[in-house]
């Protein structure tokens, strides 16, 4: 093939482990780029149309390959957001992915990140006190925070693990809802559950709550409390209002390391109250120990369909945005300039 780039698997095993089940992670690749790739012996031919998307495609094949060699198949998220970068003329580096790992789940599996966003909030984590972390659903705040609390409790450097959420009513009432209050709450808090039971065996976690090793709670138990030797992940922290995230912020004791996630495109606090999320980057930027970490549409792990759906709702309040701009009189090119 005139002007192809040919890539060199060390060997028919790692190439047959590279390319995925029934040749999966091939079969994207050509779908995603519009490509079509030849596989000869443990050769894998690239056309070469575009010279530089040929030579990055031959880059991220050989890293791929280095992967398997070191005993870690590219699973289809690590594909999916490679090609997603090579499509978007950025060049993927996964090989320092693979020395990220946050901790391992219950079920023998490395966690760790996908994608530099990712890495870059994990990095964060590790390195500041206190680390706000937004972006759409489906980036990995949540889940991330739970993973690097996970192993800072495993490895003994705090001694409990506490997680907050806002009770905020989304269009339903809690009144109306069955049980006592921890039972009306436990559909607010069941995400947090979801990350931990994907960390840990159940019965631990359940015991690590019977214990007060791990606790649940909302955010309106935080005040007058002091949280010493602790990683406190404040979920859903959109829907707190300003005093409230003093308040948490200041909940902290020594030896405490906490996190707040949210997504400010879904803050669901009434009509005339301002995101605590919103307004704290304003004053707490500069301050030592803390960090802001901003993932993005590009870091969504989730279902296919997810990256999709945000990248859609992105678009279309962009333009309801652009006509507002247009009834105010003003000029919607400055909106897309």
């Amino acid at each position: 093939m005139n002007g192809s780039l040919t890539v060199s698997v060390p060997s028919e095993e790692i190439l047959a482990r590279l390319l995925g089940t029934r040749d999966e992670i091939l079969m994207s690749v050509e779908e995603r780029l519009g490509l079509r790739l030849v596989v000869r012996g443990s050769d894998i031919i690239i056309p070469g149309e575009d010279p530089a998307l040929a030579a990055a495609l031959a880059d991220l094949f050989g890293q791929f390959a280095e992967m398997v060699r070191r005993g870690n198949r590219p699973t289809g998220t690590e594909v999916r957001c490679a090609l997603d970068m090579l499509a978007a003329g950025e060049t993927p580096d996964l090989l320092p992915l693979l020395d990220s790992a946050v901790c391992v789940s219950g079920r023998g599996t490395v966690i760790r990140p996908f994608t530099r966003g990712q890495k870059e909030y994990v990095d964060a984590i590790n390195a500041n006190d206190v680390v706000f972390a937004t972006g759409p659903a489906g980036t990995g705040k949540t889940f991330l925070a739970v993973a690097v609390a996970v192993a800072a409790l495993k490895a003994a450097r705090v001694n409990r693990i506490v997680l907050v959420r806002p009770v905020v009513e989304a269009g339903e009432r809690l009144g109306y809802l069955p049980g006592d209050l921890m039972e009306k709450i436990e559909p607010y808090i069941r995400p947090l559950y979801d990350a931990f039971y994907d960390l840990l065996p159940a019965d631990r976690f359940n015991r690590y709550v019977e214990k007060g090793v791990i606790e649940i709670a909302p955010l309106a138990y935080m005040r007058g409390r002091t949280l010493n030797s602790s990683f406190i992940i404040l979920d859903e922290a959109q829907n707190t209002t300003k005093e409230q995230m003093k308040m948490f912020l200041t909940r902290m004791g020594v030896g405490s390391k906490a996190v707040l996630t949210g997504d400010v495109t879904q803050v669901d606090l009434p009509s005339g109250k301002e995101s605590g999320l919103r307004a704290v980057e304003a004053v707490l930027t500069g301050v030592e120990g803390i960090a802001f970490c901003n993932l993005s549409n590009s870091d969504v792990v989730r279902h296919d369909i997810v990256r999709r759906i945000v990248k859609a709702y992105e678009v279309h309040e962009a333009r309801e945005a652009l006509g507002k701009f247009g009834e105010n009189g003003q000029d919607s090119q400055t909106l897309v300039s």
